[in-house]
């Protein structure tokens, strides 16, 4: 237990930035997964429709990543790693 103002007030805030951090990582997660659904999609059917979705996908969690890079949830270097990893995939 924290003994000091201090201490506890900084707990306080360390328990506020889990519950967002964890609320952005979630979102990157589920953007992830529909997009890895959509290139499974591809993949049976090659059609121009499911290539799109795909695409809009990818834009999708690309942007989810840049939000949680802008609030600090993800490091830069991280998230460059991540995407890049999301568009190769598609190739």
């Amino acid at each position: 237990m924290p003994k000091t103002k201090s201490h506890v007030k900084n707990s306080k805030i360390i328990l506020r930035n889990r519950y967002l951090n964890r609320k952005y990582k979630l979102m990157i997660k589920k953007a992830i997964k529909t997009y890895l659904l959509s290139i499974k999609n591809i993949s049976s059917n090659n059609s121009k429709e499911d290539f799109n979705r795909c695409l809009n996908n990818l834009s999708i969690v690309y942007k989810t990543i840049d939000k949680a890079v802008k609030r600090k949830v993800l490091h830069k270097n991280t998230a460059s790693r991540k995407k890049s990893r999301l568009a190769s995939m598609i190739n």
